[in-house]
């Protein structure tokens, strides 16, 4: 389960374009950054995604990739042309392929490699898709399967494109726009694949004497009600357009960070069963098994692309760092993988994450502040530093990172000595202990 939403510059109080997405993946299934560098490619060679191969391209871009560990594609990402590209699962009556081949991730990254505007990554991504078709699981420790939608930005447009099997359907984006996992196109749209309102009679979804809706016609309802994705797109939405004209990096964050409205001081992510969040704790399943495992925000100027990322999870607990693709990352340590590794940046979070759930609202508090306040810092820093050289841009991400590695484990300690006043209820408790078994995270 997934939230990614986008503002043009009709939107937001500078007139950049600014992209935001939560991952919201398996609590084990650690976040990680990569940034590669553009490439060109002999003739005739060709590219392993997840599973499969495809012919490459002669040249392909730089990219900024956020993604779970195992997945060759991404989650979210970026390039050096300004495109950054995010998805959702989607659910539909026609059923998802379990045969191995692209995935939704795979056609993030190979949008992401050969496209230097939105439109381009769009088409793309459908000319893949119409070629090869979307299957292959996409979860991890439990398998999942589904079609995709995608949001598609870059400075000076965006788009959203939504799958189902081959077929597809995509809308320009008029001003600020998200999606969650659900189909959301209903009767009006820009583009289309050919095949689209026929396949969908052939099927008896509708009836080609009445008006068509995509979304009615194509969407399945157990999967689409249970992700609770309705209610999560609409706080989303309702959150970008009361901050039409006045959106930027620090209030797409907020976005983020939500968890609905009108919470008490005392709210706990870790009550009831069902419900999600667009700032998603997993919990007892079998529908609460995600949590937003990696965020990112970026902001879209056609002289500058700045990436605000946490490579760690539930961004209400984590800090947002600025990375540049030319300036490349720093250090991050090992790549994690679904165990416990203390010498990983989303592990050191993590640890930290899971003691704030034993007492939510009582144990967050303890550092909230101090995180608001090194963010602030950091934009407040950011402001002299984004027209310096890369080398000086990645200085201060460097900077950024050490300062939040540091900060969650002073906070970790604090955290921990913080008494439990009201416990997770029993049955996330029985969740938790399963996720950390797994993981062989410390006692």
């Amino acid at each position: 389960m997934c939230d990614t939403m986008v503002a043009l510059g009709n939107a937001t109080v500078d007139g950049s374009v600014i992209f935001a997405k939560n991952s919201d993946r398996h609590p084990n299934e650690a976040h990680w950054l990569e940034v590669i560098p553009a490439a060109r490619h002999a003739p005739g060679s060709r590219v392993h995604c997840t599973y499969i191969e495809v012919p490459q391209v002669e040249r392909t871009h730089a990219l900024l990739l956020a993604k779970p560990f195992w997945i060759w594609g991404a989650e979210m990402g970026a390039n050096d042309q300004g495109v950054v590209i995010g998805n959702e699962a989607v659910f539909s009556k026609l059923p998802a392929e379990k045969a191995p081949g692209l995935i939704g991730m795979d056609f993030i990254r190979l949008a992401l490699e050969r496209a230097a505007t939105a439109m381009e990554a769009l088409t793309t991504i459908t000319t893949l898709l119409e070629s090869y078709g979307q299957s292959g699981n996409c979860g991890f420790g439990n398998p999942m399967y589904y079609h995709n939608s995608y949001i598609i930005a870059d400075p000076g447009e965006a788009w959203v494109l939504e799958t189902v099997g081959r077929q597809w359907v995509a809308e320009k984006v008029r001003d600020v726009r998200s999606i969650s996992n659900g189909l959301t196109i209903e009767t009006e749209w820009d583009m289309a694949s050919d095949g689209l309102i026929d396949f969908a009679c052939e099927k008896g979804w509708c009836k080609k004497d009445q008006p068509f809706n995509f979304r009615q016609a194509y969407s399945d309802w157990m999967y689409t009600y249970f992700g609770d994705s309705k209610s999560r797109q609409q706080c989303s939405i309702n959150l970008l357009q009361s901050q039409r004209r006045r959106i930027t990096v620090e209030s797409a964050m907020t976005v983020l960070r939500s968890h609905g409205n009108d919470r008490s001081p005392y709210w706990s992510p870790m009550q009831g069963i069902s419900g999600a969040d667009v700032c998603m704790h997993a919990g007892f399943g079998p529908i609460r098994i995600s949590q937003s495992t990696g965020s990112m925000v970026s902001h879209l100027t056609p002289e500058q692309q700045t990436h605000w990322l946490t490579a760690t999870s539930a961004p209400c607990t984590s800090i947002f760092k600025p990375v540049w693709i030319d300036a490349g990352l720093p250090d991050l340590g090992r790549q994690p993988t679904g165990e416990y590794d203390p010498d990983t940046i989303f592990w050191q979070h993590e640890l930290l994450h899971r003691e704030v759930l034993l007492d939510y609202a009582n144990r967050l508090s303890v550092y909230t502040d101090e995180l608001a306040l090194m963010e602030a810092r950091f934009f407040e820093q950011f402001s002299e530093v984004q027209s310096r050289p890369a080398t000086e841009r990645l200085s201060f991400s460097k900077t950024c990172f050490e300062a939040a590695a540091n900060a969650t484990r002073v906070w970790l300690e604090r955290v921990r000595s913080t008494p439990v006043k009201k416990r997770m209820p029993f049955y996330s408790a029985l969740a938790w202990q399963k996720f950390n078994r797994q993981a062989g995270l410390p006692a």
